[in-house]
């Protein structure tokens, strides 16, 4: 397998269960197979600390805004997004297969970010709301208005349907 950053051929070591491809001697990135990040990307998780001291190659240079193409899947670009909460760290994803490439060092500031899902998980609750929760209750509120408007028109023309004054199940009823 190629590094998708620096072309350099990667090497496979074993972290306990997980076999992951390493850029050793090269550009020092990590790659993760679907699911595998989330094995250890949180400082309690020891299986991560393995990936954390990669031998890298000072003299690599890699252009971190270039596009990337997946080590697995041919001629797959992979998509650049942020992998925390507080958008500090991208890493790249593949959309085919699920995988991530981590450059040198964003494994280290991913741990570092929370102690625990929980954690991660509250401070994604949080951004949200400071993003959206405003937005949401303006489109709650506009919703109940238009709801209690079309039921106000509803109560003004049942006036007007015949079934409305003659019990039973007609056929040609509006209900």
């Amino acid at each position: 397998m190629k590094c998708p950053a620096c072309s350099n051929a990667m090497t496979e070591i074993k972290v306990q269960e997980i076999a992951v491809e390493v850029c050793k001697g090269g550009c020092g990135g990590v790659w993760l197979d679907w699911m595998e990040l989330k094995k250890l990307d949180e400082p309690h998780e020891s299986l991560g600390e393995g990936l954390l001291t990669i031998e890298r190659n000072e003299a690599v240079q890699v252009d971190l805004e270039a596009r990337r193409n997946c080590p697995r899947c041919e001629d797959m670009v992979m998509m650049r997004h942020f992998a925390s909460v507080k958008r500090e760290v991208t890493v790249d994803e593949c959309p085919s297969c699920g995988g991530y490439f981590l450059d040198h060092g964003e494994l280290n500031h991913l741990r570092g970010q929370f102690a625990t899902e929980e954690e991660r998980d509250q401070a994604a609750e949080a951004v949200f709301d400071d993003l959206v929760a405003e937005g949401l209750a303006d489109i709650r509120e506009e919703s109940a208005e238009r709801v209690e408007r079309s039921r106000g028109l509803a109560r003004m023309f049942k006036f007007l349907l015949p079934s409305n004054y003659l019990k039973g199940k007609q056929k040609w009823g509006a209900y």
